[in-house]
């Protein structure tokens, strides 16, 4: 139920993940230059990055050894500036630079990308793809020979439940269903084929050394209904191969990963052996849990290399046949540790603390670039360093970029930690532009989705509320990623309880630090967090006015609603057939009579993880009993705002909805 990394239409961050998809959505500054994705070549001497623009993404090439702006090279297939240059990725052998591109001249399909080679010895820009459809996440094989990337064949829409639905239409769940396979190209000729069955969805992928062999996370169509119930599968590495093996089923392994999630297949070098993340995940794209292995012929059980972690894994390489490094999130930090697979232990003094940053610029969620020679690239932020692509050793990183060089940050935020019920949980506090100490201030409190995913520091965070005169609290409570596997299981068939007193716990902190004007204080969240919002007001009065975005009402009505049903089984242990106690439990609807609150609730008429219908449910039941209230329904629109007038106008009538009915006493 959270938004997933899109790597170009959303630059960060499931039903859930969107905290900031409320007023204070967080919006770019006109002077900010957000680089997006970062690949470090294999000799770690050029760094390929990506810079979006008002008109499109351009793809710049920087020397490692001499960073100098004025040297960069600027890589557009024929010199066009109209259009979008993404998603490099290197060849083995450092010779050439693979990237998509909408550069093709089509004026029919002006938004159709096509992946591109760019020669390191010559310049020379050639279009190596002429196909139609949707391309993610290209990879090279290990050999250099040919690259395979995830297809929707003649897509009419992004692969996901993040974006909007198509209209309901004939036969359900039969007619009109896109598939995400595995295709691959020559790196020559650029003729190629499918990779992976019809009959599989695949989510990510992984070559295998020898090239010949591939490994995928994949499960049977509708793709954004059943990613909960994916399996790892291996295959040949070539076209029309035979059914893949099973390595591992989550529904029916007998390990500790039993009815979880799996997602970033990663070969072991020697080829014998794949790690994964595993754990209980809100959404595809939102990843986090334990690092786990399996053997790859599936014979043996997976165990968990990382138990009893204090944070939460997000991305996992192998460093080699016996060590993984991964990027962690722990507690509102970045972590990157380095844990010896035979022993499941933490390599001694190999936990290098990045610190408050956020960290990015893979095709998929935290992805970083390195080379096998222990240098890395990515794009870093922080709650007071505009985003800049750095790279180099860790511990002599080079800023390569200086892109927002004089940029401050317009507020303070920081991290706020407290303990609850036996939890230490952790948050993020922006305070007003110009805080007086002597003076009262409003507080927003806003809730992420999820509940599988985390609030991390970035930049310009909670901007909008601090210019608009208000705190803004934004809380990682249990359920959230960066504590553990624990954690984030403590909401199991306990939505909207714990993590609600887990919230309240951390107003209390806040109140008692700074000056919060307790008469009000605001709750505002998207997805997971439009439904915490329309939960609380059913349990406490202290919120003086809400905003729910695509939020959940009836839990027992959604299951029958969302496109995204099988997330909920590992969160509620049963159907909704099964326990319908359970879901009503959770629901606001059974408690909508407590609800006292002034409430606005958005939604797009598309959004097939939190369906309008919830919203709809909401707004009646608020009407009938008397309580103000408004619906406001944007067409066309999925889980993830795309319009821009759209977007404009929701954070316009969130800000008024809390001016009006939380009003300063005159």
């Amino acid at each position: 139920m959270t938004l997933r990394h899109l790597p170009q239409a959303f630059a960060a961050a499931l039903c859930l993940l969107l905290a900031s998809q409320t007023a204070a959505a967080q919006q770019p500054s006109s002077r900010l230059h957000t680089p997006g994705s970062a690949a470090i070549s294999p000799d770690g001497k050029t760094v390929a990055w990506t810079l979006r623009q008002r008109e499109g993404t351009t793809l710049h090439l920087t020397d490692l050894a001499n960073p100098d702006p004025a040297k960069e090279k600027l890589i557009t297939p024929s010199g066009a500036t109209n259009c979008s240059n993404s998603d490099p990725v290197w060849s083995p052998d450092a010779a050439t630079l693979a990237f998509t591109s909408t550069c093709t001249g089509n004026k029919e399909k002006p938004d159709q990308e096509q992946i591109f080679l760019w020669s390191a010895a010559t310049g020379e820009i050639k279009q190596l793809t002429h196909v139609v459809g949707n391309i993610e996440q290209a990879a090279w094989s290990p050999d250099g020979k040919s690259l395979a990337f995830l297809f929707v064949e003649n897509a009419t829409r992004s692969a996901g439940a993040l974006d909007a639905m198509k209209p309901w239409a004939g036969v359900i769940g039969e007619d009109g269903v896109e598939i995400q396979r595995i295709y691959s190209v020559d790196g020559v000729s650029g003729k190629g084929g499918f990779l992976s069955p019809a009959d599989l969805h695949v989510y990510e992928f992984a070559l295998a050394p020898n090239s010949r062999e591939i490994a995928y996370i994949a499960a049977n169509p509708p793709g954004e209904n059943n990613w909960w119930v994916a399996k790892l599968y291996r295959g040949a590495a070539k076209y029309d191969a035979a059914t893949p093996a099973v390595v591992l089923d989550p529904t029916t392994t007998k390990s500790a990963l039993h009815g979880l999630q799996i997602a970033v297949p990663r070969w072991s070098p020697d080829g014998k052996r794949i790690a994964l993340i595993g754990g209980l995940m809100s959404d595809q794209g939102s990843t986090g849990g334990d690092v786990w292995v399996v053997d790859a012929d599936g014979k043996s059980a997976p165990f968990d290399v990382t138990p009893n972690i204090d944070g939460t894994p997000v991305y996992e390489a192998w460093l080699d046949d016996k060590t993984i490094g991964m990027v962690e999130d722990r507690r509102g930090h970045i972590v990157l540790p380095d844990y010896d697979v035979a022993t499941r232990t933490l390599v001694p003094k190999s936990i290098f603390d990045m610190g408050e940053v956020s960290l990015s610029g893979g095709p998929i969620k935290d992805a970083i670039s390195f080379t096998p020679y222990g240098q890395f690239a990515f794009v870093q932020s922080s709650l007071t360093h505009a985003p800049e692509v750095y790279a180099g050793d860790l511990d002599k990183l080079k800023q390569l970029t200086h892109l927002n060089d004089g940029l401050k940050p317009d507020s303070k935020t920081e991290s706020i930690e407290w303990d609850n019920e036996g939890f230490h949980v952790q948050g993020w506090l922006t305070y007003p532009k110009n805080y007086d100490p002597h003076k009262k201030y409003p507080l927003i409190v806003s809730v992420h989705g999820g509940p599988s995913a985390s609030i991390g520091p970035r930049w310009g965070m909670g901007d909008n509320w601090a210019d608009a005169g208000y705190f803004e609290f934004q809380p990682n409570p249990r359920g959230s990623f960066g504590q553990g596997e624990a954690f984030t299981k403590a909401n199991i068939k306990d939505f909207g309880y714990g993590d609600l007193r887990d919230i309240l716990k951390g107003m209390d902190t806040i109140e008692a630090k700074v000056s919060i004007d307790k008469t009000r204080e605001g709750l505002t969240g998207w997805s997971y967090g439009g439904f915490m919002t329309m939960f609380a007001v059913t349990q406490t009065h202290r919120f003086r006015a809400a905003v729910a975005g695509a939020g959940i009402s009836n839990w027992l009505s959604y299951y029958g609603e969302n496109s995204i049903d099988q997330w909920m089984i590992p969160f509620f242990d049963a159907s909704v057939y099964d326990d319908p106690a359970v879901y009503a439990k959770s629901s606001a609807i059974t408690f909508i009579k407590q609800a006292k609150t002034p409430m606005l609730i958005i939604v797009g008429d598309r959004d097939g993880e939190c369906p309008a219908p919830q919203s709809f449910e909401m707004w009646h039941a608020l009407r009938d009993l008397g309580v103000k209230t408004q619906l406001v329904v944007y067409p066309g629109e999925g889980h993830g705002f795309r319009n821009p007038a759209h977007i404009k106008d929701r954070n316009d009538r969130i800000l008024k909805w809390f001016s009006e009915n939380m009003p300063e006493k005159q």
